[in-house]
């Protein structure tokens, strides 16, 4: 991999406090990780027939070995770097599942597995991200993640009570600088959120009747079929789902937070990891944006790679134990998960809003934008990736002094 780790050069007096923070903000990457994409695995693999079996190992590579991936690189390079799988790319997979079968489509995968390990080797992809305009980057982020948002607000509409006394304990201990450097704001927002849920009214009842069908996960081996209509089909839009869809948004994340993530690195570790989760019958592997942008919305910058460490090892162990674990995440109510995911996003948000429209690109990172928010895919390929690239169109024609600037 291209890129020397970086090391920590910081004592351990904060360590203690910093691994609180980490955890919780793990805990809720985690927690969005394993609730809505997992229902679009459930819902992809429903679509395209497949099996309770093949679903469940599907999950388990998806988190198990993405889980390990993550644990390894965070550490290596001392930074936050989150790897799951691209969730545009289920979309297309359950479709694709329609009239493909699934060896032909782990035959998709493998094939899509090594064109991302050359495209990483080569360093094309960082010269490609190194030149995309940043505010047209981040209006498609604003597109993604303004949706977590708005059901954040929807949320107080199912469950009033567990919404609101989160959303009021956030805001409570951000407003206090001295107690929120005690009692980070994220930390609060997840115990009140647990404390309603087991001993307020309402959404209790699912935890307290939970009841897991099984509870370790047995994944199977799926031997590949190449055949040209697969590669065709899924090869391109996957590949183009996993850099420009997904792992841009990663990358930008990060950087905005002041890392230095090692494209090419991520890119061929993206490819090489699809390689092996591939053959237990999942989709490929990306950089996420929202987990990462979990992962460093707060705490000590040069301890942000511990929180995607601790995110790794949940992956695993939700991989493992994924029976369980997604029965008692479903026991939950959605206005729950939501309420954590937007809460810790918002910053974030608020920073993809400012350099979007900061003057330089309005116009393209608005298009940029509205396009993502619409999410509607072309030639079985994402809104995020027309997002960009309408978004460059349109400041090619209408700004470009302000472009080249």
């Amino acid at each position: 991999m291209a890129g020397e780790p970086v090391s920590d050069g910081e004592g351990g007096g904060g360590l203690l406090r910093d691994m609180g923070t980490a955890a919780t903000n793990a805990f809720i990457a985690f927690l969005f990780a394993a609730s809505a994409p997992v229902a679009i695995i459930l819902s992809a693999g429903a679509r395209g027939g497949l099996g309770e079996g093949d679903i469940a190992s599907w999950i388990f590579a998806a988190f198990a070995i993405n889980g390990a991936l993550t644990m390894w690189i965070s550490w290596h390079y001392r930074q936050p770097l989150a790897f799951f799988w691209t969730i545009p790319g289920t979309v297309l997979v359950g479709h694709a599942l329609q009239t493909l079968t699934l060896a032909e489509v782990v035959g998709a995968y493998v094939l899509t597995g090594l064109a991302l390990v050359v495209l990483g080797l080569t360093g094309w992809v960082r010269w490609v991200m190194d030149r995309l305009p940043l505010p047209i980057v981040m209006g498609m982020v604003a597109g993604v993640f303004v949706q977590f948002g708005i059901d954040w607000i929807r949320a107080f509409e199912a469950e009033f009570l567990l919404v609101a006394a989160m959303t009021v304990t956030f805001f409570a201990l951000s407003a206090m600088p001295g107690l929120a450097r005690v009692l980070p704001p994220m930390i609060g927002v997840l115990v009140v959120g647990v404390a309603v849920l087991l001993w307020g009214p309402g959404g209790q009842e699912g935890l307290r009747g939970f009841q897991p069908d099984a509870v370790l996960a047995a994944p199977s081996f799926y031997m590949p079929r190449f055949t040209l209509a697969a590669a065709v089909e899924l090869v391109v839009p996957l590949a183009i789902t996993v850099i420009a869809a997904q792992n841009a948004q990663g990358i930008v994340i990060l950087r905005q937070a002041g890392h230095n993530p090692p494209v090419n690195a991520v890119t061929t570790a993206c490819g090489g990891t699809s390689l092996v989760t591939a053959l237990f019958g999942s989709v490929s592997t990306c950089l996420t944006g929202p987990s990462n942008a979990i992962l460093v919305s707060s705490g000590q910058q040069s301890r942000h790679w511990m929180a995607a460490v601790i995110l790794g090892a949940l992956g695993i162990g939700f991989g493992i134990f994924a029976p369980l674990v997604t029965g008692l995440l479903l026991a939950t109510p959605v206005a729950f998960v939501a309420t954590l995911a937007a809460l810790a996003l918002l910053r974030t948000l608020q920073g993809a809003f400012q350099t979007a429209f900061d003057q330089r690109l309005p116009l393209g990172a608005l298009v940029a934008f509205l396009i993502t928010l619409a999410g509607l895919p072309l030639l079985n390929i994402g809104a995020p990736f027309w997002a960009l690239v309408f978004g460059l169109i349109v400041s090619l024609l209408m700004e470009r002094d302000r472009l080249r600037g």
